[in-house]
């Protein structure tokens, strides 16, 4: 989208750019059909590993069920309180020996297809949204698969998809280590009530940064499909232009982690009391929702990384403006 394209529009704010983005997804049926079809590959990928993730969140609980019960058994002995460290212990060596195998594979399937095919329809998605909220008229079947990759070079998203895939998984593995502090230990002594308190507070503050920083990657990836830049100075042209919008850009990827919080949480309460051929339907259409808002993500994306162009474009000549004034009037 060029520059006078992104001047025109308005400055949204959250509701605006949620809105514009559903306009853009929703403008002809024949686009949510395109994206289906589009994120059909990615719908069976993603379809597997959600299978072989529930099936690991379901042996999980079944496992920490399992060492309760040990420690509840024992619950009148004298060494109750070892029984709060070894309990969880042994139930998660024998965890691991029983799930190991499913973790690899879905690790691997994530890895190596999952994430693939999501830069995939990310480029597609991106490009004929930009196109579509620029005024050009929707693309034909072969244009909507084909033109993104004949006018980006698939190496600037890739590495910049690398980029926010690798800094992502450090994040999270924060939450996790603070996580685990926080709801990991299970002794009633006074002692580690303090440290649970800090690893409370750190949660939910890298928690909220985490959700910004999420923001920033995913303009990073916009701006280095629509702009040709990639890596690191495709991010960091993100968090220059989305200074001043990191509340907006926050409270947009809390949307989308709620959207898939509420799915996952619903599907396994429902894939809890399922068995056979609901188990699988059930995911099914949870998988289907996920695509679904996957699209709309990347839209509302497209939709703020502009907003974001569109003030700093103001910003700038308003600078140029004012210095400009001054050198007219002498």
């Amino acid at each position: 989208m060029d520059i006078s394209c992104i001047m025109a529009k308005d400055r949204l704010g959250f509701v605006g750019i949620l809105r514009e983005a559903l306009r853009v997804c929703t403008a002809s049926p024949r686009f949510l059909i395109l994206a289906f079809l589009a994120s059909f590959p990615l719908f069976c990928s993603l379809l597997l590993n959600e299978l072989l993730l529930q099936q690991t969140f379901l042996n999980t609980a079944h496992f920490a069920v399992d060492g309760i019960s040990e420690c509840s058994n024992i619950s009148g002995s004298p060494g109750v309180q070892i029984c709060y460290f070894l309990g969880p212990i042994s139930a998660l060596k024998r965890w691991v020996g029983e799930v190991s195998r499913e973790l690899v594979l879905m690790s691997a399937l994530y890895l190596v297809i999952v994430n693939p095919l999501d830069l995939l329809n990310t480029i597609v998605f991106v490009h004929n949204a930009s196109a579509i909220y620029g005024g050009e008229n929707l693309p034909s079947l072969r244009e909507f698969f084909i033109r993104p990759f004949k006018k980006i070079d698939f190496r600037g998203p890739l590495v910049t998809f690398m980029y926010a895939l690798a800094l992502s998984c450090l994040a999270l593995l924060g939450l996790v280590s603070l996580a685990y502090n926080l709801f990991g230990l299970s002794s009633p002594l006074s002692s580690v009530e303090f440290p649970r308190a800090i690893s409370g507070v750190l949660f939910v503050a890298l928690f909220a940064k985490y959700m910004e920083w999420s923001a920033i990657w995913n303009t990073g990836i916009v701006i280095s499909i629509l702009e040709g830049k990639h890596g690191d100075i495709a991010l960091g042209v993100a968090a220059y232009l989305s200074r001043g919008s990191r509340r907006k850009g926050f409270a947009l990827m809390l949307v989308f982690f709620i959207w898939r919080l509420a799915l996952r949480l619903y599907c396994l309460y429902f894939v809890g009391h399922s068995e056979g051929s609901g188990f699988v339907a059930t995911t099914a259409v949870q998988v289907y929702l996920v695509c679904l808002g996957n699209v709309v993500k990347w839209s509302v994306f497209m939709v703020h990384y502009c907003d974001c162009k569109k003030r700093f474009l103001e910003k700038k000549i308003d600078v140029e403006e004012g210095e400009a004034a001054p050198l007219v009037k002498s």
